[in-house]
């Protein structure tokens, strides 16, 4: 036998993949020698971490800033109960190494952002994208088709996913697909609108089996093909991509040349900053129960109906906020409003949405149906 990078142990750990058509000796030394980066260490990002490891991917790059919080455990298991209130990457890394010891896990616990993505990124073969928002994933892929890096990317909701590799230099971009990020009222968050526990396993573990694909250099990658799964109907769907001349990152007329303002062009505030709200039109829970009592005002609840079911303020009228500007016939233009969600983000937009329709009395409540909760009433489940 020639020389190999490989040891003993790791011609043990890895002996069916040694005797795999398409992997073999040199195909583990090329998992061996690749970097992957993994942008978020939460529900796709920890059967991608799992498994890369497992397969002997030598080095691996995680990129979170959260910690374990008890409702992360229906999904990301990466993480286990012990570890609620730890460090996301401290907990990833301690799994990591549990299944394999011979991985590099480098931990970049900070937020990814335009100031220092660039230089994260760039030590890395390719970057998978395990996120749930649009500026990230904006970001991840720009930074991407700067680097001339594959970005893998994955994306889960209530019952449903999707998956892509996007690499500029053989196909679409991220960008190629979407071009405008929606309105933000538009598209709920998992915390808001839920997941199936088990469904970002399934599309994680497609991100996972494409970057195997790309070190190995073996089969056909989804490069120019988005995979759409139906886990309700257990049906997957492939739609083909091509490159927009006039995408303003990859196109030949590029426009972006470099990180921009990501929260500005999807339209969101900022992940460190609350959406702009003047103090006089905000209320405290204590504020809004007097006025509950003493006055003649419209509570208005602009969550989701199963969110409704779990708890409300009594007496609250219910109008979710993707509904609330086709819906503001229903609401009384001189009546005083106090708009709510479960923490203030929500209703922040909604109350955006009221004072530009002319709703000049409404109001949102600062800390949302989570501090009713621990003000006013603590018999309201928490979620």
């Amino acid at each position: 036998m020639g020389k190999t990078t490989l040891t003993p142990e790791e011609f043990r750990r890895y002996s069916r993949h040694l005797v795999l058509p398409h992997v073999g000796i040199a195909g583990q030394e090329k998992l061996k020698a690749a970097s992957v980066m993994i942008i978020g260490a939460g529900g796709l990002g920890s059967p991608v971490a799992l498994y890369l490891a497992a397969a002997g991917v030598g080095r691996l790059g995680l990129v979170d800033f959260d910690v374990v919080d008890e409702s992360n455990l229906q999904r990301q298991i990466l993480h286990k109960t012990q570890n609620v209130g730890r460090s996301k990457l401290e907990s990833a890394r301690e799994a990591i190494h549990a299944i394999n010891p011979h991985v590099q896990v480098d931990l970049h616990e900070t937020r990814f952002t335009s100031d220092n993505a660039m230089h994260i990124a760039a030590d890395y073969d390719m970057i998978i994208d395990g996120t749930d928002n649009f500026p990230t994933r904006y970001l991840v892929n720009d930074v991407c088709v700067l680097l001339d890096r594959p970005n893998i990317y994955g994306s889960v909701y209530r019952f449903e996913g999707q998956t892509s590799v996007f690499w500029a230099r053989r196909g679409p971009c991220y960008r190629c697909l979407y071009p405008a990020p929606p309105p933000p009222e538009m598209v709920p968050s998992c915390a808001v609108g839920g997941v199936l526990g088990v469904l970002p396993g399934l599309i994680g573990t497609i991100q996972a089996t494409e970057a195997v694909k790309l070190i190995l250099g073996e089969g056909e990658p989804l490069i120019g093909r988005l995979l759409l799964y139906d886990a309700l109907r257990m049906q997957f769907r492939e739609v083909g991509l091509s490159k927009n001349p006039d995408c303003p990152i990859c196109g030949p007329n590029r426009t972006i040349h470099a990180p921009i303002d990501y929260h500005e062009f999807c339209g969101v505030p900022g992940a460190e900053e609350d959406i702009s709200v003047p103090p006089e039109w905000e209320v405290t829970p204590k504020e809004l129960a007097e006025k509950w009592r003493s006055q003649d005002i419209t509570i208005l609840d602009v969550r989701e109906p199963l969110e409704w079911d779990i708890g409300h303020i009594d007496g609250a009228v219910q109008i979710p906020l993707r509904e609330l500007s086709a819906r503001l016939g229903e609401l009384e233009r001189e009546r005083e409003i106090v708009a709510y969600c479960r923490s203030g983000q929500r209703s922040a937009l909604a109350l955006r949405i009221l004072r530009e329709a002319g709703f000049a009395k409404a109001k949102h409540l600062r800390g949302g149906l989570l501090a009713w909760r621990e003000d006013i009433d603590p018999s309201i489940p928490p979620y």
